[in-house]
């Protein structure tokens, strides 16, 4: 099993211990032997990834190649790549090969990373636990009875099984974040805008973000220096100087405030979870770390605001999806009105037209300034909390997931259930605050457990040391699935 980081694996080609074919070829044997079970890639393309693999070894030969030349990365299939299939998880576009690529994408393409493949998601990223998706279910790789999480599950099942160094995902309303935490892995959501989204198939624009999915903290500061920058083609990005995202990864910790929002902390969050943020702050306390009550007051109103916003605007992004330019298109209609509705009806899962309608219910006349209004102004209240919380801490500590992975078919049945599951993380994407997940513990059944940090705006590198200077004083994030764990 290739249990490479990131920067293992660059040590190992930059060094010539290893060329980007074998690096290569090693995963896509991984892959063949260890993908059925769980379900993660769902589009490989073993020809294209090979002459990546030797672009990337005619570079490092040259002595142009980067950091990240040669190394293999993951896609989830929400980002479009000339060639490849873009499906995002969906009938509606599960014959759509993309004609360009997603600026985030080339970014990495351009480093000489190479691409393995496409992988697995809730449809349009709708979802918490990658069951939605038209290609089936995502299994855990700790424990194949439980889901990944969602709606990134396929990236972060695939790191977390060791069949590839690392995976993109994207995070609408938690989709790095909980993913990351119920497959034991490090995910980083950065500040809304850093990052492009041309390309990027969009579920709800003014929520998407893409970020890293890796093993550590140094990974995915390494990822996020190649990724992110403005880009002209999307209108949201933002144009300010580049960063240095591995700046602060060994800053000792002594002398930060972090704050531990008492809203966070309540009933039906798991002991074991709660356990997880204990060990948390034993391990800060330890590193000179000094821990503050803060105060999230509009934290249950942050659930029913994203739900509204968020299918709004998937309603209004979703309905491009007709018939009549590209994607599915129904076999039988008998006038226009029938083709459409023939063909949404078709090609979208139960989650995606429950969004949709949803989504244009609020919108409708009569509606929008109870409904979509409304939520926009709680959406602002949430972003003025972690303001003010700001003022008394660096970064804020709290769960992920009120437990960890849950078994297969128990959420996707009752959509609330699901819906309720993402308290700790869509207040995040609402403000559009960076947030970073690591691993920090087991449940009593062996399942990891992760916990998040949450930055202020631009503060990834603060995020990304305290994630840092924790992996280096833990052994979370070292534990691989099939290895006996303690809770």
């Amino acid at each position: 099993m290739n249990n490479y980081t990131v920067k293992q694996c660059s040590d190992l080609l930059q060094t010539r211990k290893v060329s980007a074919v074998e690096l290569a070829q090693d995963y896509l044997q991984a892959i063949a032997a260890g993908n059925e079970a769980i379900n993660g890639y769902i589009t490989l393309d073993k020809e294209r990834t090979l002459a990546e693999a030797q672009a990337a070894d005619a570079r490092l030969q040259s002595g142009s190649g980067s950091l990240l030349t040669g190394v293999p990365m993951a896609y989830k299939d929400i980002f479009c790549q000339t060639g490849w299939k873009s499906a995002c998880g969906s009938k509606m576009l599960d014959n759509f090969v993309s004609p360009y690529t997603a600026t985030v994408v080339q970014n990495l393409l351009n480093e000489g990373m190479v691409t393995l493949g496409r992988t697995n998601m809730d449809e349009f990223a709708m979802g918490s636990t990658t069951e939605t998706s038209f290609r089936g279910a995502t299994r855990n790789p700790w424990n194949e009875n439980h889901v990944p999480g969602g709606s990134s599950g396929g990236s972060a099942a695939v790191v977390a099984a060791r069949l590839a160094p690392a995976a993109l995902g994207s995070d609408t309303g938690g989709s790095i974040r909980q993913p990351a935490s119920h497959c034991g892995i490090t995910g980083i959501k950065p500040t809304y805008g850093i990052v492009s989204r041309f390309g990027v198939v969009a579920y709800a624009s003014s929520f998407d973000q893409a970020g890293p999915m890796a093993q550590t903290a140094e990974d995915c500061a390494v990822l996020l220096n190649a990724m992110a920058g403005f880009d002209a083609r999307d209108s949201t990005s933002l144009e300010r100087a580049k960063e240095d995202y591995c700046r602060d990864l060994n800053r000792p910790l002594a002398g930060l405030k972090v704050g531990l929002p008492r809203e966070y902390f309540g009933a039906g969050l798991a002991a074991d979870v709660q356990q997880a943020i204990s060990s948390m702050v034993a391990v800060l306390k330890a590193q000179g770390a000094q821990m503050v009550d803060v105060s999230l007051p509009q934290t249950e109103l942050s659930i029913p605001a994203y739900y509204v916003l968020a299918s709004a605007e998937a309603s209004t992004n979703l309905s491009r999806y007709d018939g009549v330019r590209y994607g599915h298109r129904a076999a039988h209609f008998n006038n226009l009105d029938e083709m459409y509705s023939n063909t949404r009806t078709e090609g979208f899962g139960s989650e995606v037209k429950r969004r949709i309608m949803i989504g244009t219910y609020v919108l409708s006349h009569g509606y929008y300034d109870a409904y979509y209004l409304k939520a926009q102004k709680l959406r602002r209240l949430v972003a003025n909390d972690f303001q003010a919380a700001f003022k008394a801490c660096d970064v804020i500590l709290a769960p992920v997931a009120p437990t960890a992975a849950p078994k297969l078919n128990s959420d996707i049945n009752d959509p609330v259930q699901m819906y309720l599951s993402d308290i700790y993380t869509i207040s995040v994407n609402l403000a559009g605050l960076p947030g970073i997940t690591l691993p920090a513990g087991f449940s009593a059944d062996g399942l990891p457990i992760g916990v998040q940090f949450i930055g202020n705006y631009f503060a990834e590198a603060k995020l990304l040391n305290a994630a840092h200077q924790i992996q280096q004083v833990s052994d979370w994030h070292r534990k691989m699935p099939g290895e006996s764990v303690r809770a």
